[in-house]
Parts: structure tokens; sequence; C-alpha cells
């Protein structure tokens, strides 16, 4: 579902969440947000890093094993780390319910996803924060420190202007170019930070208790998206303020967004302060013999890698595997709001299913983990492509049983139940997509070669989005009621015609145009182009394997 029932398969869809994307394969781990790619964002360091691990001169651990409570401070700043990175994915993510709620039209909110992309894009610019550095600073301080402080500034001065901007100030409508553009830099630095931490994340911690870096991404990131996302959203809701958090009615929320941009800014440079004085990188390492040397280097490495004819055909089809789920993914969430569904409402129905997301990763890795991985991801297709049907009915039936109060407790159990089945068919495609990229990529190269599989992967899900956002109103039918010989096919003839007295009537709902279109896409992608994909898996290692010279 979408904005805020399903992210994930395009921000940093790294974590699922109330967002308008799907998991993200691995910037984070797991979309379940979280959704983004589970490998070292830095697409060179990956798998040269891992080697690289706390290891002397003479090849040996400088120290015996170590538990995690002596590392437990650097458990614990990782994980804060992380929670900051996901508070400008939790923003992002509720701009588009806030601009839903102004009437925006869903031409604008393709636009607006644009913001989503820079975690997927993130693998072009990873090889220079990897290798461009200040070796007295600090391989990963280099680029950490001054994209935090840029990005708390940042911060706060976008705390000055986004009233402006959204048209609280003056009344006006929101001014979706500059919200964009003033999203898209807050994301592209978020997406920066998020390279060099996952990085620092390699060598921060000793080889023992390096698996916890997964943990500190997936729940760290999943927090703070739940901070700039879900519990944004409820305390800037008047209704829902004055509903459950005060004696007396008041206009405005507990919050605004520039009071919690404001806030978190200030975080962010008295963090990033203490981390630049107090917290030091580790010198003992030395590089692995198989880590890539230098920028063009790892860009020449990826070409290589994207030639492959195993990896064009996959990439290929990838990249036109999603389209069947766009509509449901990208739109339902901004029809159920358009519908009257409470924007905050919405966001928190993703707090119930955090449990969920955390089991069902466990749950279908183990039928993921043998030599068939892409057998789930087919498997699961047909069932998420029946459920976008079933999420255009739901947005069909919103307006029928609204009430003066609200809605009733059967109606948001039954999108409850229903986000839970979309989780389970989403996890089930994105862990059988996951564990294929690990099968496939060539070990001595595995940190770049499965970080770009991934990328592809993400870019599978983002454009379809984007699109079936463009789409709607395009496709959308509306008459002048009212008025004779006047039409509402473009703005300004809808504005005329409300000049004229008359109003303008949906007649075929654009969204459910795209819901149809994706699902006989979709089944038409499963059952002439699924099982060349299956036999993907079938392919000899030699396939994937890359050659380079040395």
């Amino acid at each position: 579902m979408s904005p805020t029932v399903s992210h994930k398969d395009s921000s940093r869809q790294r974590r699922p969440g109330p967002v308008n994307h799907c998991p993200d394969l691995k910037s984070g781990p797991l979309p379940p947000s979280a959704w983004d790619d589970e490998l070292p964002a830095d697409g060179v360091g990956g798998e040269a890093d891992t080697e690289a691990l706390l290891r002397t001169a003479g090849g040996r651990p400088p120290w015996g094993p170590r538990g995690y409570r002596a590392e437990l401070s650097n458990i614990l700043l990782l994980f804060f780390l992380y929670v900051l990175q996901g508070i400008p994915l939790g923003l992002a993510g509720s701009i588009p319910l806030m601009l839903q709620s102004k009437n925006v039209s869903y031409t604008d909110q393709a636009f607006f996803s644009l913001v989503f992309w820079p975690f997927s894009l993130k693998l072009l610019w990873a090889p220079l924060v990897d290798a461009v550095y200040f070796k007295s600073f600090g391989r990963r301080k280099s680029w950490l420190v001054p994209t935090q402080y840029i990005l708390g500034l940042f911060m706060i001065y976008l705390s000055t202007q986004v009233d402006h901007m959204l048209g609280y100030a003056d009344g006006r409508s929101p001014d979706v170019t500059a919200l964009t553009l003033a999203f898209f830099v807050f994301e592209f630095l978020a997406a920066t930070q998020d390279i060099a931490v996952d990085g620092w994340a390699l060598t921060m911690l000793s080889r023992e208790n390096v698996g916890y870096a997964s943990t500190c991404n997936s729940v760290g990131q999943t927090a703070g998206y739940f901070l700039g996302n879900v519990l944004f959203l409820a305390l800037e809701s008047a209704d829902f303020c004055n509903k459950y958090l005060r004696f007396q009615p008041q206009p405005r929320g507990i919050v605004t967004l520039s009071d919690f941009l404001f806030f978190w800014g200030t975080i962010f440079l008295i963090t990033t302060t203490l981390v630049a004085l107090l917290k030091k990188e580790n010198t003992e390492i030395t590089p692995s013999k198989e880590e890539t040397k230098g920028i063009t280097d790892t860009y020449k490495l990826l070409f290589t890698i994207i030639k492959m004819p195993a990896v064009v055909t996959f990439c290929l089809m990838i990249l036109t595997a999603k389209i069947g789920f766009s509509a449901a993914d990208a739109v339902t969430g901004l029809k159920l709001v358009e519908e009257g569904m409470p924007k905050e409402h919405l966001a928190l129905l993703a707090v119930p299913m955090v449990p969920l997301q955390i089991i069902l990763p466990l749950i279908i890795s183990r039928y993921t983990a043998g030599p068939q991985p892409l057998n789930v991801f087919y498997k699961a297709m047909p069932y998420r492509l029946l459920l976008g049907l079933e999420c255009a009915l739901m947005v069909w039936w919103t307006p029928k049983i609204a009430y003066q109060g609200g809605f009733p407790i059967y109606y948001y159990i039954v999108v409850l139940l229903s986000y839970a089945l979309h989780q389970i068919t989403l996890y089930s495609m994105y862990v059988s997509i996951m564990a294929f990229n690990a099968k496939v990529s060539d070990p001595l190269i595995g940190g770049t070669y499965m970080t770009l599989l991934n990328t592809v992967s993400n870019l599978g899900g983002n454009w379809p989005s984007t699109v079936a956002l463009w789409l709607v109103d395009p496709l959308t039918v509306k008459e002048c009621s009212g008025v004779s010989d006047q039409n509402c096919w473009t703005p300004e003839a809808a504005e005329l015609c409300k000049k004229l007295g008359g109003s303008c009537v949906t007649t075929l709902d654009g969204y459910y145009v795209e819901s149809v279109f994706c699902v006989v896409f979709g089944f038409s992608w499963w059952f002439f182009v699924g099982p060349k994909f299956k036999k993907l898996q079938d392919e000899g290692a030699s396939s994937w394997k890359c050659r380079r010279n040395n």
C-alpha cells in the first residue's frame, strides 16, 4: 500500500513503514524498511572491508574474542547514528500525506517522489566517499562529520522556510517544486551519511561483534523513521492531540514541522560535535588485498559487471517485475487520505506491523536459503498482484462507510489485515531477491557486486511508483456538473467551471484504471517472463563471475 502503508521498495524504502515505498535492498538491513540494501553502501568497501576487520599487518586479530559488553559504547553510538539517519527518511515520508491533505495533484506527488531516489542511487557517488578522505581525521569521519553538520544546519534553515513552502504562512497552495528540491538535498545528505556510517560500522566493531552492526542499522533506522514519520504526524495533528493528549482543544498540534526540524537540526549539530571531538577511528586496519584501488578502478569494475550477459538479463527483468505493484504501493495510501482517512491514523497502522516485519525475514529466509531462492519470489507474486485489486476495492469502500465521527473500528481492522497480508507477500519477494543477489555475487568483489544488484532492484521499485503517481491525473476523467458546454480536463478548465457556478465531478478515477492495468501487466509478466526469471538461478557460477584485469 502506499505512502504510509507501504514504503519499501523505494525509499530506502528500506524499512517498511508508513511511507510510500517498499523495502529497499541494502542500505540498511532491510527495508523492513526498512526498507535499502544490506551491504555496505560504499560500493567498494563491502567485502574488502569485512576482510580487513581489525587485522594487524601480521594478519592476526590484535586481541582475543570480545563480548558485546566490551563494545557496548560503540554499539550504542552506531545505533544512535542510524536513528539520526532515519529522521530525514521519516520526514520525507510524511510530506506526501501532508500535501494530500492540501489537495495537491498527483502529478505534484509524482514530482515529489523523486526525493526518495538518492538512497537507491548512492552507489554512483559511494566510491568517492570511500576513496577520498583525510587520513589524520579518519576515513569515515571525513565524510560523516561535515555531512551531519550540513544536515543539521540545513534542517535549521529549512525550519524557517517550510511553513511558507507548505502554504501555511500565507494560505497559498504548497510550493511543490521548492519542497522537492529541499527534500531531495535533504535525502542526498542522509544517503551520504548512510554510506559513511555503513562503512564505519564494519571497522568500529570487532569481528566477533560486527554482526550487531546490522541490528543497529535495522532497529536504529526503524526507530528514526518512526520518530520522523509516525510520531511526528500524530503530534502535528490537532485532531489527534485534542482527542488523546489534551484537556482543552487547540487549533494546532503539539508540534509543527518547523519546530520538529529545528529540534532535530540542533540535535544533529550537538551530537556531531561530540563525535568529532571524542570518537576516534580504528587505525590498526590493513586494507585487504582484494580491496579495489581508487575511484577509477571502482567505476571500471562496476561497468565490467553491468556488461555481463547474465547481469544484463537480470537487470532488464527486475526493472520491469514491479510494475504490477506500482499503483497499489505508490497511490493507495494517498487515495485513502483523499477519501477521508486521517493521515495520522494511516501512519499509526505501521506500529502493529513492526513485530511482523521483524519475524517475517527470519521465517522466509528458511525457504530462500537453498539453491533456488527465486522460487519464493515467483510463488508470492500472484498473491501480491491480487492484493493490488483488494487495495482498489478498499479505496472504493472507504467513503461508503465513513460517518461524521470518522470510521468504524472494523474498518481499521480490515485495513490492518490487508496491510499485514501485503507485508507478507512484499517480504517474501524482498528476501528472495536479497538471497539471490547474495548467491550469485562474485565473492572476490562481493561488496561492489551485490550493492550494484541491490541498487538495480531498488530502481525497479522506484521508477514505476513515480510513473504511477504521475499518470493518475491524466487517466482521470472529470465533468463539469451544473454548467453546459464546459469540461474539467485541465486545471484552467476546472477553475473556469467553478467560477461559472459548476463543480467538477469525477466520472472515472485514474487510480482504478491504473490498478487494473498494473494487475494485468503483472500477471502477464509472471506468466511469460517469470519462468525465464527463475531460470537465472540455474545459470552456472561462471556466468556470474567477473573477469577483471589486475
